[in-house]
């Protein structure tokens, strides 16, 4: 018996009999939003919405500092946030309607495009601070951030073709990709970026099964690239030397670590610290400092207990996951958004130098804000789940246990 997904009658064969069997209609706009509310993590939903409702308190706090440092009214990003927020949630639930196979051709897509762009970006792109790494296009936009999510899908697509045929050079396809993306950053310079994204390389490649002896040989080729950072570029050797020894961009973080610590456990109310005002990027790089002062180091410490939410929901989510794609773009993801938050805030705390990279849905930001609502919108899209369907294997847990064995089967030959 054959039947068509059109909405009309399919004649069938039965034996010796023929008959008309209705095929239903295609479901209206109230039917895929049922179905999408029972499919999508509304766990993850929510943890995404309430990190975004602190983060606009959180730029509210830190905006007087923001409209000081740039001679602009001082809710002025305020507003900004608002209207990027609004947008971004917009496109973030619009994104999450995407089947799983619609998300992973849209996050191919933008990585193919954003690649591109950023080939422009060190001929036509716009200088600030030293660094080139933003297009005028009616906006700023800087397209490293929107490849964030492309990069990781696409990777993801690459090492899922292991499963197809083993022989296929997945490996040298996703080092060759990291390759090209580490070279296009570093002509920026954007050393936190380049490290971001070798994060998450590092993370999927681990996960698709590559053996100790393959991944340490490539881990080792990394840290020489880095090695290699200090000397060939001066932007990066200055932010180290600065660190370790003092200077500019060292005082930016030293700023950062007492604004952070001046408002003790529980803060000094909102717009009432002072030390934000002296600090440069309060509304943006440093924000998490804004947050210690202004609401204290106990207000920290649920910003960094959310984004652990979010992460580890996000990896439940796949323990029972059978489809290799769906486990290694989530994965990647989710690498992401935990990644450039523990950067973040490393730097607010004198762990790290500066790297100009935001706090994730908590600071101010145009592209930055939309790039990560859209890789929300991607997560949210490839987590979708039918809570009916029954898992027979043990998705997470069943790869990381086969690299494991194969690993150690290597070792023992």
């Amino acid at each position: 018996m054959s039947l068509s997904y059109n909405g009309t009658n399919v004649t069938s064969v039965r034996g010796d009999a023929r008959f008309h069997a209705p095929v239903a209609a295609p479901r209206g706009f109230t039917d895929r939003v049922l179905i999408w509310w029972r499919e999508v993590d509304k766990w993850l939903l929510g943890l995404v919405i309430l990190l975004m409702a602190l983060g606009t308190i959180a730029v509210a706090a830190a905006s007087p500092a923001g409209g000081k440092q740039y001679g602009v009214e001082e809710f002025a990003f305020l507003k900004r946030h608002v209207a990027f927020q609004g947008m971004g949630l917009a496109m973030m639930i619009g994104i999450s309607f995407a089947s799983r196979e619609d998300a992973r051709r849209l996050g191919i897509l933008l990585a193919v495009v954003m690649l591109f762009l950023l080939l422009l970006v060190p001929l036509i792109g716009a200088e600030k601070n030293g660094a080139r790494r933003w297009l005028n296009v009616g906006m700023s936009l800087q397209p490293s951030e929107f490849l964030k999510p492309g990069f990781a899908i696409l990777l993801a697509w690459m090492l899922s073709w292991r499963m197809r045929d083993a022989s296929l050079p997945v490996l040298g396809y996703a080092t060759l990709t990291m390759a090209l993306v580490a070279a296009l950053l570093m002509l920026q310079p954007n050393l936190g970026a380049t490290i971001l994204f070798g994060g998450v390389w590092f993370v999927l490649v681990l996960l698709s099964g590559v053996s100790l002896a393959k991944m340490g040989a490539l881990v080792a080729t990394g840290m020489g690239g880095l090695t290699a950072t200090y000397f060939l570029y001066d932007n990066a050797r200055h932010r180290i030397d600065s660190f370790l020894g003092g200077g500019t961009a060292y005082d930016q973080v030293y700023l950062a670590e007492r604004t952070l610590t001046a408002g003790g456990w529980t803060g000094s109310g909102l717009w009432l610290g002072t030390r934000k005002m002296q600090l440069p990027e309060a509304h943006t790089d440093y924000i998490f400092s804004v947050i210690g002062e202004e609401f204290g180091l106990l207000a920290c410490a649920v910003i960094l207990l959310l984004y652990v939410a979010i992460i580890t929901r996000a990896l439940v989510r796949l323990v029972d996951e059978e489809n290799l794609f769906a486990l290694l773009a989530s994965a990647g993801l989710a690498t992401l958004i935990g990644g450039q938050a523990f950067i973040n805030m490393a730097v607010n705390l004198q762990l790290f130098p500066s790297k100009g990279m935001t706090l994730p849905l908590v600071s101010y930001g145009g592209s930055s804000t939309l790039a990560v609502c859209l890789t929300f919108g991607l997560l949210l899209a490839i987590t979708r789940r039918n809570p009916f369907l029954k898992r027979e294997r043990p998705g997470l847990k069943d790869l990381l246990g086969r690299s494991a064995k194969a690993s150690n089967s290597k070792v023992r030959t």
